[in-house]
């Protein structure tokens, strides 16, 4: 835990907000920081909140091996690779990923990290989580801030923090809950806490996030304040987090508000959503922002998901090949506008190669790209509503509303006529429109709780037997047999990832309980 107390992040200023809309980006140098007395006013609080806001940027980096590379979505690019990269990806492609996994443990250090940086600026603007009473209170501060400003700069900062503690509860289990500054002595006395106590805090920072941060409606919203979170934004992942804990009237309470109240709305086309042209648009509530020019804030997505070997014929600098969209999922897009913008093809016949698009725009340097990663869209607030209500006409009409630009066929009570078809229906829906944005892995184990006839370990069996023939049994030796994949995932716990060994082995205080199944 000690890394969790070192400072070395970059203050970012994005025009006279944080992520105007054309991006214009100022360095401002936070060399020898002291977080004692830096903070001492409104840009300066802005300044490391900037910071925060920057630092989504290194989680987001790592999280699709997490997310949708062990789902059905996708797969490593090279199963005859020994590439060391590669045996890492096909590791956690396969439920088998080591204790000490390298992008675990990065994934793991920058998100505490950011979340310590969270931590200063709410400490500096008077901000406490009390675990007892799992509240979040305003004291006394001597910055000369309004309230106003005070709340919504907090409220951000609460925001992101939930967000990342969302993500590790998901991918981990219980974790280290930290929030406020802690010493590397503080932090090796620290036990992981339970799931119940993570999801405390993160209730209690959504409710005072949503409660401080403006609730203008989208279209009243100033240009240099979009991209930062809002109520709105709060509202939907509280939504989420509340149907992850199977609380549906809860969840349907902050649904409905933002539905009825938000001013957000879907785009008229899927590739509008993702268009570079067109970013932080009407369903965008929250997403990780990305500016391409040199600065070394671009987009390394385009690179890394374009096909190995293609040269500059789908981007500039060739492509590592590293995500590969599964031939399930390319079968289950047949016949779906939206399947354009998700999925290309790379060569023919038998040499041709699906390729992820979503995220793909021209570079002039590689690893630089402009594409905005969503975390939270409207359609998915729709999708959400529909999946806590269950089934009847209302979820349909939801799920309509969201297929209306995928040129499929409305589904209605009499072709969708029992639970378990709209279960499949609602899975299916989710599993195209949010492809490749980090959702499906997240559903699929939310789905075990919250659904019926879908779980995570049956769909992972069924990805399995898709793909055996043609990827799994071509891994270098020994290959994996099919039965031994079915086992992998059906491992008490092996759902969730392992805790970084070095967590574990650097405590020379406690002894850290390591996940079942590793």
């Amino acid at each position: 835990m000690k890394k969790l107390n070192s400072i070395h992040y970059l203050v970012l200023i994005f025009c006279t907000g944080l992520f105007a809309c054309k991006k214009t980006i100022d360095l401002y140098p936070q060399s020898n920081l002291n977080t004692g007395t830096y903070y001492s006013n409104l840009e300066e609080m802005k300044a490391g909140l900037s910071g925060v806001y920057n630092g989504l940027q290194r989680s987001m980096a790592n999280e699709w091996q997490f997310t949708e590379l062990r789902s059905d979505n996708s797969k490593q690019g090279s199963p005859g690779s020994t590439a060391s990269t590669n045996r890492d990806l096909s590791d956690l492609d396969m439920f088998t990923p080591s204790t000490s996994h390298q992008a675990l443990y990065s994934y793991w250090l920058a998100t505490y990290n950011n979340i310590r940086n969270a931590n200063i600026v709410l400490q500096r603007l008077g901000v406490s989580y009390d675990p007892a009473s799992s509240a979040i209170a305003f004291g006394s501060i001597d910055i000369p801030i309004s309230e106003i400003d005070r709340k919504q700069v907090a409220g951000e900062a609460l925001f992101i923090r939930a967000y990342h503690y969302f993500n590790l509860v998901r991918l981990f289990g219980g974790v280290f809950l930290v929030y406020e500054p802690i010493s590397p002595a503080q932090a090796k006395t620290m036990s992981r806490a339970s799931v119940a106590d993570i999801y405390k805090l993160i209730e209690a920072d959504l409710k005072a996030a949503s409660g401080s941060m403006n609730n203008l409606k989208f279209g009243q919203i100033p240009a240099a304040d979009k991209g930062r979170a809002t109520s709105w934004a709060a509202k939907g992942l509280l939504g989420k987090v509340y149907l992850t804990l199977n609380r549906k009237a809860d969840a349907i309470t902050q649904l409905q508000d933002l539905i009825t109240n938000s001013g957000y709305s879907l785009q008229p086309t899927y590739a509008s959503v993702f268009s570079t042209s067109n970013e932080v648009n009407s369903e965008i509530l929250f997403t990780v922002r990305y500016k391409s020019g040199g600065l070394g804030l671009g987009s390394h997505f385009g690179n890394t998901f374009a096909p190995l070997g293609s040269g500059s014929a789908i981007i500039n600098g060739d492509g590592d090949g590293l995500n590969y969209p599964t031939n399930d999922l390319d079968t289950a897009t047949n016949g779906d506008t939206r399947k354009a913008t998700l999925i290309g093809v790379y060569g023919t016949g038998t040499a041709a190669k699906l390729y992820v698009k979503k995220f793909l725009a021209p570079v002039t340097l590689v690893d630089d790209g402009e594409s905005d990663w969503p975390v939270l869209r409207y359609s998915d607030i729709l999708l959400m509503m529909a999946e806590a209500q269950g089934y009847s006409q209302s979820s349909l009409d939801l799920i309509n509303s969201v297929r209306a630009r995928s040129g499929l066929t409305n589904h209605t009570m009499s072709t969708i006529t029992n639970v378990a078809q709209f279960e499949q229906a609602l899975s299916h829906e989710r599993r195209i429109e949010f492809a490749f944005e980090n959702q499906r892995w997240f559903d699929l184990m939310r789905f075990n709780t919250t659904l019926t006839t879908i779980t995570a370990v049956q769909t992972m069996k069924d990805h399995f037997a898709d793909e055996y023939f043609n990827h799994y049994r071509l891994y270098v030796a020994p290959a994996p047999t099919l039965a031994e994949l079915y086992t992998n995932v059906s491992i008490n716990n092996r759902l969730l990832l392992p805790i970084p060994q070095r967590e574990i082995d650097t405590n020379t205080q406690l002894v850290i309980e390591q996940n079942a199944g590793y």
